[in-house]
């Protein structure tokens, strides 16, 4: 039997491949080899679920990397960048075709371009936090933390988009410009 969670996550793959307009509950249930009723019994109708469906995004596509890189990155601050890089880059190929179908949702519908507002400014504060933290005043935190950001995004929507070893070169140059933190003694 599948629980709400199973619904959100499929719906998130029917978007990265077929776009909004392929979330019906049809479609879903057809995927899912369940019933209607199923669906009904989780969520309030179609509104409901892309409410659900937003809020699940946001976790899973900003939270979960912002705290993995968090408890996962190390103390310093460059260490956390580092390890959010990676953590993003490891679900590029999956992901890549999801933003890109968020960010065309979000220009017809105003609740998902709030989402997607809410989501870049939280991912940006994130980035311009640890670029901050790594020794730099404010006025360079903001350019290089919006610079980094925008390899990402950018990088989504070449055809094909940049494979994630070219990118991970590429942030390697961008991070080059990120002062270094003084370590006891320097």
């Amino acid at each position: 039997m599948a629980g709400r969670q199973d619904w959100l996550e499929e719906g998130l793959r029917v978007l990265g491949e077929e776009g909004a307009p392929a979330l019906t509950v049809d479609r879903l249930a057809a995927r899912l080899g369940l019933t209607k009723g199923s669906f009904y019994h989780h969520f309030k109708g179609m509104t409901g679920y892309k409410t659900d469906l937003l809020a699940h995004y946001e976790a899973e596509h900003t939270g979960r990397y912002i705290a993995d890189a968090e408890r996962e990155g190390g103390a310093a601050p460059r260490d956390r960048l580092l390890r959010l890089r990676d953590l993003v880059l490891q679900d590029k190929a999956g992901s890549d075709r999801l933003e890109i179908a968020m960010r065309a949702w979000a220009l017809q519908d105003p609740e998902v371009r709030a989402l997607q507002q809410r989501v870049d400014e939280l991912r940006v504060g994130y980035l311009r936090e640890l670029v901050g933290g790594t020794g730099g005043g404010d006025a360079d935190a903001t350019p290089l933390a919006r610079l980094l950001y925008l390899l990402l995004v950018g990088a989504q929507q070449l055809v094909p988009p940049l494979p994630a070893e070219e990118l991970r070169e590429v942030y390697g140059l961008a991070l080059r410009l990120a002062p270094q933190e003084e370590g006891p003694g320097t």
